[in-house]
């Protein structure tokens, strides 16, 4: 079988002029507009399989290939997905499943799940002829595991260049303006085309962290003793390296990743918001789990692991600075007591596990599960502004409490709520 043809076309006059052989890319003499993708489906069995793309007019397009797991990735300009959000759950032939989404500023990308080694036999843009929309088509053939890494490594460059493009433009926040004022990154997790956790009622966890961050940023700009920064503020991806990257360049004081956790079928009773530290052993399985599904992110987006940093590893191995790592145990026991108040707590509130997201060797960081998209009050809950305000205003108490602490009363200057809690707060020196 032969290796993967990176194949392009070029739209011209409303009809495909050439092709570009090996490149990999396409190119459209096109208005700058994005299209629209209005309807997507797969065709074939487990020896050939298409997947069809319905489009508002010719795009350019870029594929590459991923190992371990096998992906096909297909990079394109902005796109408007029209689709059902749950396209691309069910798959056909050599697809298990698929994903779609805006990658970065100005780019989309749609990720392929393979269920074995393929090979790309064709790939086009067919243009818009009559009532029939634009089309853009690839076609997948099965192949051997040796010329499927073959290929990988082929591409493996050009990926690496639009991995540090896209690098680039995710780190798009303005420097700390005011520096005697702590700086906070909110961090919504996941975005794009990586959907995250699905909730019983068909509840997205990209759109309930997102929005409940919004929130969040909004509570503490009001109080005025914060600067405040988020890792995204729209519905794109942003891959778990460089959300650290914009922690660490910011020289953010407290990073805070919020999430909304999800369980599968036979443990749906299971609710409530917890915080999470970074540690090298998980302390149960449950804390194992989640930062295993959080992590995958970039595997879910596309993203090649195996140009992963060094330091990252070494950072997971050394459980970051000491010094990071005691205010990241304080900020979350705090949290944990404040919460106690204003919401439902899941059992041992207070968890750890090698989340990469919480790798920042010189920046406090916690991830907080808002509660159980699985479990149907708790995802009723996080669509009410009361739920909402209620946690919001709780997280708001204990980041006064925090730094108070930290800085002391010279630097933060704590609410009348937070006054009251700190008062029932012993000096007692920070665990390990």
């Amino acid at each position: 079988m032969a290796m993967v043809p990176r194949m392009a076309c070029r739209f011209v006059a409303a009809a495909i002029v050439a092709w570009l052989g090996t490149a990999g890319v396409s190119s459209y003499a096109e208005d700058t507009a994005p299209a629209t993708a209005r309807d997507a489906r797969l065709a074939g069995d487990e020896l050939r399989t298409r997947f069809v793309m319905d489009l508002s007019k010719p795009v350019d397009f870029a594929v590459s290939t991923l190992s371990d797991p096998y992906r096909v990735v297909i990079d394109l300009p902005q796109v408007s997905f029209d689709l059902d959000p749950v396209a691309g759950r069910e798959g056909r032939g050599l697809v298990s499943d698929w994903r779609f989404g805006l990658f970065a500023a100005g780019k989309s990308r749609i990720v392929l799940d393979a269920t074995a080694p393929v090979s790309v036999d064709k790939v086009f843009v067919l243009p818009p002829v009559s009532d029939q929309p634009a089309r853009f088509v690839i076609d997948l053939v099965k192949t051997t595991r040796e010329a499927f890494l073959s290929e990988a490594a082929e591409t493996a460059e050009q990926a690496r260049a639009e991995r540090a493009a896209v690098a680039r433009k995710g780190d798009r926040l303005k420097p700390q303006d005011d520096e005697t004022r702590p700086l906070i990154v909110l961090d919504p997790g996941h975005g794009g085309l990586d959907t995250g956790a699905t909730g019983a009622g068909g509840t997205l966890e990209k759109a309930v962290v997102l929005d409940f961050s919004l929130l969040l940023r909004d509570k503490l700009a009001e109080t005025g003793r914060y600067d405040v920064r988020m890792t995204r503020d729209t519905d794109v991806f942003i891959p778990l390296r460089e959300r650290v990257k914009i922690a660490r360049g910011h020289q953010a004081d407290l990073l805070v990743s919020v999430h909304a956790d999800s369980v599968r079928i036979g443990r749906s009773q299971v609710r409530g918001a917890g915080v999470y530290t970074l540690s090298e052993t998980a302390s149960d399985e449950i804390a194992a789990a989640l930062a295993e599904r959080e992590n995958r992110s970039d595997v879910i987006a596309g993203i090649d692991l195996a140009d992963e940093p060094d330091d990252v590893t070494d950072i997971l191995i050394d459980l970051a600075r000491m010094e990071t790592k005691k205010f990241s145990y304080f900020f979350a026991r705090t949290l944990v007591d404040e919460l106690r108040g204003s919401a439902e707590l899941v059992k041992n509130p207070h968890r750890s596990a090698g989340f990469r997201v919480l790798t920042a060797h010189d920046v406090p960081s916690a991830l907080v599960e808002l509660g159980y998209l699985s479990h149907k009050l708790d995802e009723k809950l996080m669509a009410t502004d009361a739920w909402r305000n209620r946690m919001a205003e709780a997280i708001v108490v204990a980041i006064d409490r925090y730094f108070a602490r930290r800085f002391g009363a010279a630097h933060v200057t704590l609410s009348q709520t937070a006054e009251a809690a700190e008062s029932d707060v012993t000096g007692a020196a920070v665990q390990q």
